[in-house]
């Protein structure tokens, strides 16, 4: 088999954990497989690196932060490298260049292009464990690019996909993706397999497992991927295509998103276009509108409300000053994002009952509702979050 795997900044966070992860590399490398490793940079070093630059500029020149900023996972390579030779292993570190990712010009958040393999594939057949440095590219005019929140697991499965790999493997510090966070429901259980459009809608809801590009692209490069934990040898939870999964539970999960606010605007003139100039305004100013209800109109008014990610408040405050479409504007950021994600629900009536009934015994009302295929969100008050959770996990039987 060829196996990629991903280690992230916790994982090698230290001379100790590169070692170990040399030692997991090397157990995968004797059972047989050919090997890729995908690195980031230990643990700390890009926020260093970030304050370093800031020292000098508190808004520095994106292609030489790019240049900055790729150095962390090239230490990290070269390190890795070093203790499997070390080891008795034929090892070779490569950056992103020398590995031939190929990415658009947008410094600090690049998208990959394409990825030449010819290098790394003539590495693999000469027995080599190819170890490189996740989260950067080069662009057309070779200049070194990085891509941003998530980089190097796109990194990752953009190489296994290029590779045609049997297998990308994740590891971080937890160990698969659980029904709920562990934290707010301790009866949470991992799961065994999951759906690549259920952990894009879990993962764009609030669960940290994953950056929701990374498995966009699985889903696209169809990447049999895997997130598991560099600390033990639990099994992980295995994202495939949903006719990989022979039963599709009803409900999969429960996620709580905290990093959100509503806008309320009320008696807004009710004419076409008025929708638009709003949300023209805010997709200006780069503002990610989640949920959006609009009231009937009466007398020529109507209210409307949405809900904004709370870090974009302040943002979206600026924005709407600017606008005259409304008597007034009401902000609420005591609200959280309650959702339950499951494929099953295409085939399977009053899951959307369940919950609403579940929300009513406890007293908890729902602000805002919306829905698709395989998620119903709800809009409640922040206090009443992590009661929510463990009440919809319990009522779907997800508790392990």
């Amino acid at each position: 088999m060829l196996i990629v795997q991903k280690y992230g900044g916790t994982s090698v966070g230290s001379l100790e954990r590169i070692e170990a992860v040399a030692k997991r590399v090397a157990k995968t490398k004797d059972e047989g497989n050919d090997v890729v490793v995908v690195v980031s940079a230990m643990s700390g070093e890009t926020n260093k690196l970030i304050e370093y630059a800031n020292y000098f500029s508190k808004t520095p020149n994106q292609r030489e932060m790019d240049l900055l900023l790729s150095s962390g996972e090239r230490v990290t390579s070269a390190l890795l490298a070093i203790a499997l030779s070390e080891m008795g292993y034929k090892a070779v570190a490569m950056t992103g260049r020398q590995a031939g990712i190929k990415t658009d010009t947008s410094h600090t958040k690049a998208r990959i292009e394409n990825i030449d393999t010819q290098k790394i594939e003539r590495k693999i057949k000469d027995g080599n464990i190819v170890v490189i440095a996740g989260f950067q590219g080069i662009t057309k005019d070779g200049e070194v690019s990085t891509l941003g929140r998530g980089g190097s697991d796109l990194s990752a499965v953009a190489i296994a996909g290029a590779l045609r790999a049997d297998l990308c493997e994740i590891y971080t510090d937890v160990d698969g993706v659980y029904t709920t966070d562990p934290r707010i429901e301790p009866k949470a259980r991992k799961l065994e397999k999951i759906s690549y459009d259920e952990m894009l809608e879990l993962a764009s809801l609030g669960a940290k497992v994953l950056q929701t590009r990374s498995v966009e692209m699985a889903k696209k490069l169809n990447v049999n991927l895997v997130t598991r934990s560099s600390f033990n040898n639990n099994e992980g939870t295995l994202i495939t295509k949903e006719e990989n999964i022979m039963e599709k539970p009803v409900v999969s999960g429960v996620a709580l998103d905290r990093n959100q606010a509503r806008v309320t605007l009320r008696e807004v003139k009710d004419k076409p276009g008025i929708a638009a100039e709003i949300f023209r305004k805010l997709s200006d100013s780069n503002i990610n509108v989640d949920m959006i209800i609009q009231n009937v109109g009466h007398d020529g008014v109507t209210n409307l409300g949405f809900t904004v990610p709370e870090n974009e408040l302040e943002t979206t405050k600026v924005a709407m000053e600017e606008l005259d479409a409304s008597k007034s504007v009401e902000y609420d950021s005591e609200i959280v994002k309650v959702s339950i994600v499951g494929v099953g629900m295409k085939s399977h009536s009053g899951v959307a009952c369940i919950a609403f009934e579940t929300l009513s015994k406890e007293g908890i009302n729902i602000e805002m509702i919306s829905t698709s295929e395989i998620k119903i969100s709800m809009v409640i008050a922040a206090k009443y979050g992590e009661l929510a959770v463990r009440a919809l996990h319990s009522a779907y039987n997800l508790d392990g």
